[in-house]
């Protein structure tokens, strides 16, 4: 009888098999700059230039706690002049079970931010909004690509050097 495992039983099943657990999701670090309010809320000529960065970066806290901090920065412009700056770092707390060790930093890098990335996409749309700007809502990030053109960066780094 011990042997015996359900279909719907979870718990057993869960235990021998990688899991990914969200234990919690925060803001770190948020700045909105509206310099030129009110000449950039008016009606505008041009369609405004929109500069989006994305980083992510990795903190070990335990052998299967990370912390997965999403930093994005939205810089607009119109006409050379600034329209708002946005700085946010948005980070979650994972804990990591039985993912095996060549599998570890893709799941860090692709697939933790994935998860938190549309909160905070909402959060600069928000930010946006309540700057008297329509909302702004980044598009889809290919965490994938993001992680392939890291690794190139790294390419001169050791072996198994992982990033902060």
């Amino acid at each position: 009888m011990a042997d015996d495992i359900l279909p719907g039983d979870t718990q057993a099943q869960g235990e021998a098999g990688p899991q990914l657990r969200i234990l919690t999701q925060y803001i770190k670090d948020l700045s909105f700059e509206n310099p030129n309010v009110p000449r950039t809320l008016g009606p505008l000529e041009h369609q405004p230039a929109i500069g989006v960065r994305v980083d992510v970066n990795v903190q070990r806290f335990s052998e299967t706690d990370f912390e997965i901090t999403l930093s994005i920065g939205v810089d607009a412009k119109t006409n050379e002049e600034q329209m708002f700056l946005v700085e946010l770092q948005y980070s979650g707390l994972f804990r990591l079970t039985n993912i095996p060790a060549d599998s570890l930093e893709p799941v860090l890098l692709i697939e933790c931010p994935r998860q938190i990335f549309p909160f905070a996409r909402r959060i600069i749309a928000d930010a946006t909004r309540d700057g008297g700007f329509p909302p702004l809502l980044i598009d889809p990030i290919d965490f994938v690509t993001l992680f392939q053109q890291r690794r190139g960066d790294l390419s001169g780094a050791p072996e198994g050097t992982m990033p902060n």
